[in-house]
């Protein structure tokens, strides 16, 4: 349950409550959903209602509540943050007329004592959970980042009738005072306190062609950078449907907002829907041509669809743009390697490590290069380079186990793996190569307690059933091995491997005709087959 935080408010003078607030007549007020809010002229918004609505249907703890009341329409539990706004505005209406004063510029000033010095609402350090954005949470934790307190102070001056606008810059949102004669910038992250267009465009890199930037929003375009905060946020904590119903409804909202499209295509990307990503992020760049950012994923995109040439470019581009991106040149890195240029690879994280010289995932990375090269020595090196940056690096102690291997060093390459999987259980590679290490030792057993934990983990791993099925075949457990087998070729119906081994299974359980059909088909693909199998499958058919 929400608690509800009952803010410190005077009594209401009677005065304040003769006259209604001027957002009184909106249509907005009676919305009843999103697609009503989205349905209305943007005049016709009332921006709380709208924001509200967005919380019960996306918050967890008013979700939960809506839930426990059996509702199903409409604002339920933020019909009481109206009300609590709407007191809010009328104590700051009061203290107007108390001082003379009319709903004018002036009036922001009454609003900045009142919010942030008498209230306390201030900025949270960090604006990475979606809940800090919603009205009601900073309403009951006076709360909240650049966008959600810009909504509460635009909906309060809505109340009070001032010429307020919601302004967007990259990575940032504030607010502006515009009458048509007085003009100013508010910063609500800063106590409300002023700062000019030149700031603004200096210290967020506001395009030359501005654009959608340092425009006044109007609501709707306003609820369109509220949707893709949203988006964003839910992204970043991994509940792709949520992100991908609040950018899409940003996109829709805000068409000419670059991060709206490049945060979509990122969700996009994300669920392999590779082709509508490499859409979005060429229309954010239309707009917003010079973000590192975004020519980096852009790259990523090209990298995923095979267009190794296309990635390499955008992410030469996007170095052009920002030469201290580090994960730029850890991608070109990567993009070089799979066109074999491993050379021009190393020169791109040796560059890096100009910039970062204690980044222990360049060193693994160079360490990866290295192993790619069989430069088995000079990985070595790496490795252990960044493990005493990082000692409890997976990736480093992973790439170690593999130097190990090469050396014939077992004992050493199953510790290098164990300390690789203390700090990521998940590595599926790391028990694999475990397990590959106990069963070139026939210790079955233990290689088969490997190998069912990377089954349990990654089940559509042709890879990991044919290694399983190897270690039931070398065990004389044929059923088992048959079943494993079968299972490999169904993910990997190329895998020459788990063909060959299957023939061995079926020979052996004297199912000599489909046996022949798979050492065939290994043969086909290029395993090198075991001759003596081969013959003695021949020989049961003749």
């Amino acid at each position: 349950m929400v608690t509800v935080c009952v803010l410190a408010l005077l009594p209401t003078l009677s005065l304040g409550r003769e006259e209604p607030l001027a957002n009184a007549d909106k249509r907005g007020l009676y919305a009843r959903s999103v697609e009503q809010v989205l349905r209305l002229d943007a005049e016709e918004i009332d921006l709380a209602t709208a924001a509200l609505i967005i919380s019960e249907r996306w918050s967890d703890d008013l979700q939960a509540q809506r839930k426990a009341s059996g509702a199903v329409n409409g604002l339920v539990h933020g019909r009481r943050y109206l009300a609590r706004l709407d007191d809010i505005a009328h104590q700051i209406r009061s203290r107007l007329q108390e001082k003379g004063l009319r709903a004018n510029y002036k009036a922001t000033v009454v609003m900045n004592e009142y919010l942030f010095d008498e209230l306390g609402f201030a900025s949270v350090e960090n604006a990475d959970k979606p809940e800090d954005l919603f009205l009601h949470t900073v309403l009951d934790k006076k709360r909240g980042y650049c966008l959600s307190l810009a909504i509460l102070y635009l909906s309060l001056g809505e109340r009070l009738g001032l010429p307020l606008y919601g302004v967007v810059v990259p990575r940032h949102f504030f607010v502006r005072y515009d009458d048509g004669r007085v003009r100013f910038n508010i910063e609500t992250t800063g106590k409300g306190g002023t700062a000019d267009d030149k700031h603004y465009i200096n210290k967020f890199k506001v395009p030359q062609d501005h654009g959608i930037y340092m425009s006044n929003l109007n609501k709707l375009q306003t609820l369109g950078c509220f949707f893709n905060n949203l988006g964003n946020g839910y992204s970043d904590l991994g509940n792709t449907e949520r992100a991908l119903d609040a950018l899409e409804k940003a996109v829709k909202l805000n068409p000419s907002l670059p991060e709206s499209r490049s945060n979509l295509a990122n969700v996009y990307l994300k669920i392999g829907r590779i082709r509508e990503a490499i859409y979005e992020y060429q229309a954010a760049l239309e707009i917003n041509p010079n973000d590192a950012m975004t020519h980096n994923n852009l790259a990523n995109a090209y990298v995923k669809k095979g267009w190794l040439n296309d990635g390499i470019r955008e992410y030469i581009w996007s170095l052009k743009l920002d030469s201290s991106f580090i994960e730029a040149y850890k991608n070109l890195a990567g993009a070089y390697c799979q066109k074999q240029m491993f050379r021009r690879a190393i020169a791109e994280l040796n560059q890096a490590l100009g910039l970062e010289p204690r980044n222990a995932s360049l060193y693994s990375q160079l360490g990866s290069v290295y192993t790619q090269m069989d430069d088995y020595e000079q990985a070595q090196v790496q490795y252990k380079r960044a493990l005493k940056i990082k000692p409890n690096s997976a990736e480093a102690n992973y790439g170690l186990g593999l130097c190990y291997n090469k050396f014939g060093l077992p004992d050493k390459e199953i510790a290098a793996y164990k300390k690789a999987l203390a700090v990521e259980p998940d590595m599926v590679s790391a028990l694999m190569n475990l397990g590959n290490v106990y069963f070139d030792r026939k210790d079955y057993e233990a290689a088969f307690r490997q190998y069912n934990k990377a089954v349990r983990i990654d089940p559509d791993n042709g890879w990991v059933h044919y290694n399983l099925a190897a270690a039931y075949s070398n065990t004389d457990r044929y059923e088992q091995a048959l079943a494993e087998y079968q299972k490999a070729i169904e993910l990997e119906p190329e895998m020459g491997d788990a063909h060959h081994g299957l023939a061995f299974v079926l020979h052996t359980m004297k199912k000599y005709e489909l046996a022949a059909k798979h050492i065939i088909r290994a043969e086909e693909l290029g395993f090198e087959i075991s001759e003596d199998l081969l013959d003695a499958i021949e020989d049961k058919l003749k």
